[in-house]
């Protein structure tokens, strides 16, 4: 799983990177029509480019594919938890991927770029490829955390005879950092794309991740009959919006923060023990669900709050739309790329979740501090908070020294006098962020949700970059010189602030989670009278629950 989702993230990132250039940047002049620069001297401070259509449109086709990319996952979530179970929705979403991407090679053929063409034939499969990636991303983590033997706190003995507790959110949070980290050993592909259309041109940018992405309808083959599939759940989004509508049936939705004259909270309408005991009688064929799952429910709103603060992170972690990118082509390249820096995001990422992962948090937990979650994540908006100040000084020095004073981005005179490499700071520096902030809120998405929809409420927990993606968008107007240097300086006081919500309203978030992975419930064994089927339907790991026959 962790190998299908590094090809996935190759096909993502080493695409998204270069999407900027092939839209904003014309042809450079000397070079040889697919997008690559001048050979020699003449391309040293070149851009790769193709249809020339300004920063603007730039901004406004990146944050179209990331809102898609982040939006189309909730739908393949739903289809993953109610129809085809996870493995099958990845299948599904690999399969379009791969086709999606050798057609993405036909708009940057040089022949194709100079026509009408170029620009409605990129979009359509743009969007294809975001497809892709929406049915795969929501499934694969949560398919990877399901094979975990860790169910419940288990007490153990190391070599060396210590008596230890193995848990199984610890476990969980384990196996996300290392998805994590082959998340960016893919988005690492993204150097291969940038050099490829700076020396060669578009049409091998977009070719050498399809080429990568081939690969995994083989390894998901080999693996398929190796790997626990817990069975979609054909009422649980059914399920879930009856549990809302008894929740907030009767003038109750005015009872949300207050509890009811007899004592009951705004959840425990909707507890079958609680109707019963109401009115008597409860009628299985309208209430199929039971107490667990409603709690479970309010478990999940809690943690979806936190993932609707996260947005603002995701912005000061790369920016609203294009602006690093219009940044880096009023710099001096020195030969180099000017969108070679996001890989080094990556770089940074590969090296650290090793040292996090095995040095910082067992060395706190040794001392009996360990790095709590909401803490995780102030950290990391304080990080994001630090490299928007640095971008907001960088971005004015560039000014200060351009030929062209405050329309560097797109200034035919020269360049400043600051070097690209002066932006490994923009990358460095929220990668580190990243870690403490995206990871926690896949755990939160994981262990928080219910059993039998880990991949909506996982979805949900992508959805902030689909935020962060739309705010972009709607931004990408304002993106352009001469005014790049405010949206730095409002994201770092956006992230500065927003960072003590964290450790302070959402500190309930904190309280480890023991109980969540039951694969019998994830089967729908224990739903009364609506989803019952015999203990020996029950596949553990290695067996293929959804080839069984259920009632």
């Amino acid at each position: 799983m962790c190998f299908i989702e590094l090809c996935e993230r190759a096909s993502y990132y080493g695409c998204q990177y270069i999407f900027q250039n092939f839209v904003r940047g014309k042809l450079p002049v000397g070079g040889n029509g697919a997008g690559a620069v001048a050979p020699g001297a003449a391309g040293t401070d070149q851009s790769a480019g193709a249809l020339g259509l300004g920063s603007v449109k730039a901004s406004a086709i990146a944050s179209m594919f990331t809102f898609l990319a982040y939006v189309i996952p909730i739908f393949g979530a739903i289809i993953a938890d109610t129809r085809w179970g996870r493995f099958k929705t990845i299948c599904v979403g690999t399969g379009v991927g791969v086709v999606a991407h050798f057609l993405l090679v036909i708009p940057a053929i040089p022949a194709v770029i100079p026509t009408n063409a170029a620009f409605p034939l990129f979009v359509i499969f743009l969007v294809c490829l975001a497809f892709a990636a929406g049915f795969i991303k929501p499934s694969l983590a949560p398919l990877l955390c399901d094979q975990s033997p860790v169910k419940v706190p288990t007490i153990s003995y190391t070599k060396s005879g210590e008596k230890v507790i193995i848990d199984p959110q610890a476990t969980v949070q384990r196996y996300l950092l290392i998805f994590y980290w082959c998340i960016n050993v893919g988005a690492l592909f993204g150097l291969a794309t940038t050099y490829s259309e700076r020396f060669v041109g578009f049409w091998l940018a977009f070719l050498e991740p399809g080429i990568l992405y081939a690969l995994s309808p083989i390894v998901l083959f080999w693996c398929s009959k190796r790997l626990y599939k817990a069975p979609p759940q054909g009422s649980v989004f059914l399920e879930t919006c009856l549990v809302f509508r008894t929740a907030f049936a009767n003038g109750n939705w005015k009872r949300m923060f207050k509890r009811n004259r007899d004592g009951a909270s705004f959840w425990d309408v909707a507890k079958p023990s609680y109707i019963q005991e109401r009115d008597g009688t409860l009628d299985h064929s309208k209430v199929f669900w039971d107490d667990k799952f409603v709690d479970e429910i309010k478990d999940s709103i809690k943690a979806c709050q936190v993932f609707f603060i996260i947005p603002i992170f995701i912005l000061a972690d790369g920016g609203i739309g294009a602006m690093e990118n219009a940044m880096s082509a009023g710099m001096r390249l020195d030969g180099a790329p000017n969108d070679v820096m996001n890989n080094f995001n990556s770089l940074l990422i590969i090296v650290a979740v090793p040292i996090i992962t095995y040095g910082l948090y067992p060395f706190f937990e040794k001392i009996g501090r360990p790095i709590k979650p909401m803490t995780r994540i102030f950290i990391g908006f304080q990080l994001g908070t630090i490299n928007m100040i640095g971008g907001a000084i960088m971005q004015w020095k560039v000014y200060q020294t351009s030929p062209c004073g405050y329309n560097a981005s797109e200034c035919e005179a020269g360049v400043s006098s600051v070097s690209l490499w002066w932006q490994l700071i923009l990358y460095g520096v929220p990668a580190i962020g990243e870690i403490f902030v995206h990871v926690t809120a896949y755990e939160l998405a994981y262990t928080r949700a219910p059993a039998r929809m880990k991949g909506l409420v996982y979805a949900i927990g992508l959805f902030p970059s689909a935020i962060a993606a739309a705010i972009s968008l709607a931004c990408s107007a304002a993106i352009t010189d001469p005014y790049l240097i405010w949206p730095y300086v409002a994201l770092a006081v956006a992230s500065f602030l927003s960072a003590f919500i964290f450790p302070t309203y959402f500190r309930h978030l904190n309280e480890p989670m023991t109980h969540f992975q039951d694969a019998k419930r994830e089967a729908g064994l224990y739903q009364p009278n609506y989803v019952k089927r015999d203990e020996s339907l029950y596949a553990p790991a290695g067996e293929d629950v959804e080839a069984k026959d259920r009632i």
